[in-house]
């Protein structure tokens, strides 16, 4: 860290500023562990697991100490460990590590571990072995009796740090699993049963959704929520916030998309719709208005009765105009698959919302894929808030320590790395144009491979990484691409991408799981790529936030290695044209090359970037606060649907709802049966009744905005609303449910579901829904159909 960086984190750890807690107290310990490093090395494995054994009798813990499936949040279990305590459990961490995997932790490595006990998001540089970091942290857990889940961004990553790190577990007497998406029910419920399970969080949010729709308490799979430790926690906290995960039962697929996509086909740029400048927005003209009258056969397309059709076509048009192709999606075995913005490989098991996904479908010409009525839905931050323990550890935490700290109050603190850092990161390169950025971007890289030394290009799309690989090729370079379409070589790829004379192509880099070791996978030519340079980490254009473009960076210059990274950026870069406010300043002087040095531009442009920083910040608001009410109703249902699953609830409810049916039934089929057949039925009618709420709600913010017209605020307005088609919703549920048992077909073998018209979905799917695009048509809308109204209301034309 440089030396003005240091006093920067001095002075706002005086102010009390997020990002900057300081591992106070705890290099001590860490010293003191050093000194029982040579009487443990004498042990022998046993001698060493019953070391461990002694600590987790001392902590109070007990292996499977915690209940599954009571659907609340549990307490905390075991106590605070004392100081001698935490030096045993470090001197034990280090020894097991070195033992099992032939790695001894670094004291940095020890301080991260003792900070993730502490509950803290830790800012580790890669490269740094924050792998072991988790896993020591998660078996110190473990030891103290407490459950723990390891989240990680992708199965790839739960499934590799679990099989990778098990032999640590298993030195310090901790038993681990991991959960794929793969995995079986049975297989789930075993592997949530030991002390450490490794999974990625968008499925144990799936899990989580499929558990609170159980009727059966022996069919939960996952255990009261205890500890989290969230790995790339900028990544999972931060970006996937933003995406609701969603629970869906299958329906029939309409047509109303394919058609509007077809009208919408027809339209021209520039006569019938206009794109905004920023790729951000579109919007009808008023021939485009006109042509779509005409092609409805209807008068007016904004008449109170043509919302949906309305909708429909504002969703095709943005879906042909703004949505691109293998920069958003990509057509994969004829479905559309999209691209994961923020690590340019395809998203697993997302999609946009139902209307514009098959809108997207339509544009591109493919059948329909389902459809789903959402069942119920759940965001990461409500996921990761009913852990009572939650800890993290990223490459870049710091820049969003206040998020954090808003949305999660947890704090963040940054590591020194081990080794001093070493890496040169050169100030932007800025040009006139894309073509002269390319250009330019050629050059480089034909310059350091004449020289060997390795080079990483990081792009934003996978559009922008084939072209960039095309001409590199062309140029009579080989180089390996990394991106979404072939993103199972991933991990050979970036192990040889510090190979001599290796050039590597990728889109986003956070979240690849994988060092780039100087000399490649074995390192047989660190010596000589040292003596080049190292790395060259070559940005082509910023991200839309700085963290990923210190996720890129932080490619090179690993454990004290030499490197370098700079950013070739120009003033059509997409993070520029999308968020800068103003035209960019008139540059005093453009080199021959494009290439502009002015400082005034320069600043221009890491404007942009913050409005972008903005702009995603704000989603996250907006996202959270919708979501609020929404979440404490939920856990109003929760609660109640416990009480049905776990106790009598359900037979007190519809005995008092129908005393003369309850006795005539419970005389016939006896009180056992019954009651489960009561809660069968009450079950069904709250969760078909939380559903209904669900979609009333979905369709209510679709057209929420519109409230501002009015002067009304649209959170304020959504919030109030839903809350009066809440205040019936349990009366209406077990009222319907009363009206079932008034019907139902019960025997003394039980409830017939069918014949009481209670089945459920035959098939559920569960997908992420990255809903963030219509925010985009608000605005531009809000205009439009604002001078439709006044037209409409005044005549004029």
């Amino acid at each position: 860290m440089s030396s003005s960086g240091a006093l920067t984190r001095s002075v706002r750890r005086f102010l009390g500023r997020p990002g900057t807690v300081a591992p106070t107290g705890l290099r001590p310990l860490v010293r003191r562990a050093g000194e029982r490093e040579s009487a443990l090395r004498r042990l022998s494995d046993a001698e060493l697991r019953a070391a461990a054994d002694a600590l987790r009798i001392r902590a109070g813990g007990t292996q499977g100490s915690a209940a599954r499936g009571t659907g609340k949040s549990a307490a905390a279990h075991g106590t605070s460990w004392d100081e001698e305590a935490l030096v045993e459990l470090c001197a034990l961490g280090r020894e097991a590590g070195r033992r099992a995997l032939g790695e001894r932790a670094f004291d940095v490595q020890l301080l991260g571990m003792l900070s993730l006990l502490r509950g803290t998001v830790v800012e580790m540089a890669t490269g740094e072995g924050k792998t072991l970091v988790g896993a020591l942290a998660a078996a110190g857990f473990a030891l103290q009796g407490r459950r723990v889940h390891v989240l990680s961004v992708n199965d790839y990553l739960a499934r590799r740090d679990a099989e990778w790190m098990r032999p640590v577990y298993e030195l310090l007497g901790v038993r681990v699993a991991y959960v794929t998406q793969e995995a079986t029910r049975t297989q789930r419920q075993t592997a949530y049963a030991e002390d450490v399970v490794h999974v990625a969080v968008s499925e144990v949010g799936f899990d989580t959704l499929r558990d609170r729709l159980r009727t059966e308490v022996a069919e939960l799979v996952l255990p009261a929520p205890d500890v989290a430790i969230v790995d790339e926690a900028d990544a999972v906290m931060i970006d996937e916030a933003r995406i609701p995960l969603v629970l869906a039962g299958g329906v029939a697929a309409g047509s109303d998309e394919a058609e509007a996509a077809r009208l919408v086909a027809d339209l021209v740029e520039g006569v019938h719709y206009e794109a905004e400048s920023d790729g951000m927005s579109v919007h009808l003209t008023d021939a485009g208005v006109s042509e779509m009258e005409r092609a409805f056969g209807v008068d007016n397309l904004y008449a109170r009765d043509m919302g949906e059709r309305l909708s429909q076509v504002n969703v095709a048009l943005y879906a042909r105009a703004l949505l691109r192709r293998d920069v958003d999606y990509l057509v994969r075995e004829g479905r559309i698959r999209l691209v994961d913005a923020n690590r340019g490989r395809l998203a697993q098991r997302q999609r946009w919302p139902d209307g514009l996904h098959a809108a997207v479908e339509a544009k591109e010409g493919l059948t329909a894929g389902p459809r789903g009525e959402v069942l119920d839905q759940l965001i990461v931050q409500d996921l990761i808030g009913s852990y009572p323990t939650v800890a993290g550890m990223t490459g870049t935490a710091v820049i969003v320590s206040e998020q954090l700290r808003e949305f999660y109050r947890l704090e963040t603190g940054d590591l020194p790395t081990n080794m001093p850092c070493v890496r040169v990161d050169e100030p932007d390169r800025l040009y006139d144009s894309e073509q002269s950025r390319d250009a330019a971007l050629l050059d480089l890289v034909q310059r350091a491979h004449a020289s060997g030394r390795p080079i990483l290009v990081g792009t934003r799309d996978v559009a922008k990484s084939e072209e960039i690989g095309a001409a590199i090729r062309e140029s009579g370079l080989d180089c390996a691409i990394l991106n979404a379409r072939d993103d199972t070589r991933e991990a050979a790829i970036i192990a040889e991408a510090g190979a001599l004379g290796a050039i590597t192509v990728s889109t986003q880099m956070a979240g690849r799981g994988t060092d780039i070791r100087l000399g490649g996978r074995d390192g047989a030519d660190h010596e000589q790529v040292a003596e080049l340079g190292g790395l060259l980490v070559v940005g082509v254009g910023r991200y839309h936030t700085r963290r990923l473009d210190d996720q890129l960076r932080g490619r090179a210059g690993r454990q004290g290695d030499p490197g370098t990274s700079v950013f070739l950026t120009s003033l059509d870069d997409d993070s520029i044209t999308r968020y800068a406010i103003d035209p960019p300043p008139r540059a005093a002087r453009v080199e021959a090359d494009g290439r502009i040095r002015d400082a005034a531009v320069r600043r221009y442009v890491e404007q942009a970037q913050r409005v972008a920083e903005g702009a995603l910040l704000d989603t996250h608001r907006t996202t959270w606060r919708y979501n609020q009410q929404l979440h404490h109703q939920r856990e109003e249902i929760l609660d109640h649907r416990h009480d049905i699953l776990h106790g009598d609830a359900a037979a007190e409810i519809l005995a008092e709802l129908r005393p003369e049916r309850w006795a005539e039934l419970e005389s016939a089929v006896g009180e056992s049966v019954l009651a489960e057949a009561a809660r069968q039925l009450l079950l069904y009618d709250l969760d078909r009744a939380w559903s209904d709420h669900l979609a009333r709600t979905a369709d209510l913010r679709e057209g929420i905005h519109l409230r501002a017209l009015a002067r009304q605020n649209p959170i304020d307005a959504f919030h109030a609303e839903t809350q009066r088609a809440f205040a019936s919703l349990l009366p209406t549920a077990h009222e319907a449910a009363a009206a079932h048992l008034d019907t139902a077909h019960i025997t003394k073998s039980g409830l017939d579901k069918e014949q009481s018209d209670v089945t459920r979905p035959s098939s559920t799917w569960t997908y992420m829904v990255d809903d963030q695009p219509f925010e985009s048509l608000r605005d531009p809308f809000l205009t439009t159909i604002g001078k439709r109204l006044r037209s409409a209301t005044t005549g004029e034309n």
